[in-house]
């Protein structure tokens, strides 16, 4: 049972209340705050401070520090005014009402919180695929640009190389016309000279018809030389994954690297503790019955360590979490005792005959939890579980007609 602080101090002003609740000497880690608009807990074993507003605040505005021994809440004020006073009194239903009240509101926040927080993510997954498609289009772009460019440039110079082929090839024809012509001149005064009258006709004649070159013959083509040979560069992105950067997701395999990375450094420090163990101690089922063995004498924390070291060994033994969940509950580590059960619940699936007397130890073990921590709604849920597996059983019955009773208000709660 908790011990509830009764020896806070708190003043105000128009906007804001100052809240100081001593902390008794509890470090700063082990205190646990819940807040909504008209309900603060102050959770620090073996002390609690509850406080029910009279007045609605601002959660979201509002904040708290923690040193020095104390804790120290500013909480934003919705109406400007002064108040009356910090606390309201009502009975033992109106409080536990505002609880569960407390509870549904703080889940729906939750729920609101994750889920814009899933859309937001998704956003930004989004918009970073968007610019990262947008980056390696403009890449090609530039790409295939400089392409073309080469291409329309090595055309530019073959078609320039063929022109100027072609006028070499004329210039040379012109230059043999030429002087075959001026051959063809020189011969005819070279005629007219040394031969007779006569015979002058016949032999001009004569050289017209062997010397002058044929003019029917087509020029001669001109293939362009080849290209010279080159090399082109490729340089590829590494990559960890074989799917191309375009197609991956970038963020969702950083963080799988991250967590495999987390859990190979586990692994290798979980090796390096385990190997100083001899052979019965590295077996966890060794380790589950020198703990059970433990828990039977009252030891409890050498118990939790025994199961620790077997659940180091094998996480897959239901057992081994029920057990420990037991020392929590002895330990009234009663959110440890929550974990632990739930775990072990997940392991006992498929529901079967084989493990109901487990499944049946385990939601009792959760719902006593939830019922230290007057969680009576969760802790009834849990022990209806149990007397289904276990219809018979007179103490469920009886512990679960007792909590029923608890929530309908006619019966005190287990922390009076």
């Amino acid at each position: 049972m908790p011990l509830i602080v009764k020896d806070y101090t708190w003043t105000q002003t128009e906007t804001n209340i100052y809240l100081h609740v001593p902390l008794k000497g509890v470090k700063p880690g082990n205190i646990d705050i819940f807040c909504t608009d008209d309900y603060l807990k102050v959770h620090f074993p073996p002390f609690l401070f509850e406080a029910f507003l009279s007045e609605p605040i601002d959660d979201d505005k509002s904040s708290g520090k923690i040193g020095n021994g104390v804790a120290v809440f500013t909480l934003k004020k919705k109406e400007q005014r002064q108040w009356e006073q910090l606390v309201i009194n009502y009975d033992k239903d109106t409080f536990r009402q505002i609880r569960e009240r407390a509870l549904l509101k703080a889940k729906k926040k939750l729920a609101t919180e994750a889920k814009a927080k899933a859309t937001n993510t998704q956003e930004e997954k989004k918009y970073a695929l968007e610019i990262m498609m947008k980056l390696e289009e403009e890449e090609r772009a530039k790409i295939q640009k400089m392409k073309d460019d080469e291409c329309e440039k090595a055309t530019a110079e073959l078609e320039a190389w063929k022109v100027k082929q072609r006028q070499i090839a004329e210039d040379e024809v012109q230059q043999k016309i030429q002087s075959q012509m001026v051959k063809i001149d020189k011969q005819r005064i070279s005629e007219k000279i040394t031969t007779p009258s006569s015979s002058n006709g016949c032999k001009i004649k004569h050289v017209q018809k062997n010397c002058v070159p044929s003019m029917s013959k087509k020029k001669q083509e001109y293939l362009p030389a080849p290209r010279s040979p080159g090399n082109i560069q490729i340089k590829f992105t590494p990559r960890v994954f074989p799917t191309a950067l375009r197609e991956s997701r970038v963020p969702e395999e950083e963080e799988w690297l991250q967590k495999q990375a987390k859990a190979r450094s586990a692994v290798n420090e979980d090796l390096l503790e385990l190997q100083d163990l001899n052979k019965e101690e590295r077996n966890p089922y060794w380790l589950k019955e020198k703990g059970d063995k433990l828990f039977v004498t009252g030891n409890y924390l050498a118990a939790i360590n025994a199961y620790n070291l077997a659940i180091k060994l094998n996480r897959d033994i239901p057992a081994v979490y029920s057990n420990r969940a037991a020392c929590h509950l002895k330990l009234r580590n009663f959110h440890k005792a929550i974990d632990d059960s739930s775990q072990a619940l997940d392991l006992l699936t498929p529901p079967v005959a084989g493990n109901a007397c487990a499944r049946a130890r385990a939601h009792v073990r959760r719902g006593t939890a939830f019922c230290e921590l007057e969680l009576y709604t969760e802790g009834l849920q849990d022990y209806q579980a149990a007397l289904k597996i276990d219809p018979q059983n007179e103490t469920l019955q009886g512990d679960t007609q007792k909590i029923r009773q608890i929530i309908q208000g006619s019966a005190p709660c287990l922390s009076d």
